[in-house]
């Protein structure tokens, strides 16, 4: 994989176990889409960016994504029932080629205007992080601005958060390095927010927030998430 395309990966190795469904969420139908939620992330990707390269990190029964999807690149994270989203991002990221990587969590619906958003940081090669400053859930992952109006913090456990981020992301390319090192030094089972988070606090690091709050955007975990997101067609 050694060419100029713009380089995506999509994590779908996790157990999906909040939502209880026998099968890998990214594979959860979206009934007034009529297609999966994968199915209608790569739709947008290779819609926004026509020529991207797209691997997806798999785990749990991988056969049935590798199978449903067979015209992408795969990453194995052989461990998925022991790791979170950090390590998986990880591995995605050894394996790219020189540029920058956009990602996104496999549980994400979302209307093609957020990476359409987007699109001007890709190609200034800057790294961001998508965010939604309408909605600031408990349990999802939030952030706060410096001076700079960067990303300062952003976790679960963030206090006075801005709004959230939804789970759609950008490394630069002279930032993956940073990155990596940084998810490599993250617990088994941390989120790959943790290694952002490290990365702007002890390097330096710059993640610019892109407000995406204008456009339908929904992490699908619970059940009720899934309403929303069917509320989205």
């Amino acid at each position: 994989m050694n060419d100029a395309r713009l380089q995506v990966a999509i994590l779908a190795a996790g157990l999906g176990s909040r939502l209880a469904k026998p099968f890998p969420k990214p594979l959860t139908p979206l009934h007034g889409a009529g297609t999966s939620i994968m199915h209608q992330q790569i739709a947008h990707l290779r819609a926004v960016f026509r020529d991207c390269s797209i691997a997806v990190v798999v785990g749990f029964k991988k056969d049935l994504i590798m199978e449903a999807f067979p015209d992408v690149l795969y990453v194995y994270n052989e461990d998925y029932s022991d790791t979170n989203t950090s390590k998986s991002l990880l591995k995605a990221l050894r394996l790219s080629h020189a540029g920058g990587v956009l990602w996104l969590n496999g549980d994400v619906v979302f209307e093609r205007g957020v990476l359409e958003l987007a699109r001007s940081c890709v190609e200034a090669d800057e790294s961001f992080v998508c965010v939604d400053h309408s909605s600031v859930g408990e349990e999802e992952v939030k952030y706060t601005l410096g001076d700079d109006g960067c990303i300062a913090a952003l976790s679960k456990g963030v206090v006075g958060g801005l709004g959230e981020a939804v789970g759609i992301n950008y490394v630069a390319g002279r930032d993956k390095a940073t990155l990596v090192r940084h998810l490599e030094a993250c617990a088994l089972q941390d989120y790959f927010e943790r290694g952002m988070e490290t990365a702007i606090q002890f390097d330096g690091m710059r993640f610019r927030p892109v407000d995406i709050s204008a456009f339908g955007c929904v992490e699908v975990d619970f059940a009720a998430d899934l309403d929303r997101a069917e509320q989205l067609f």
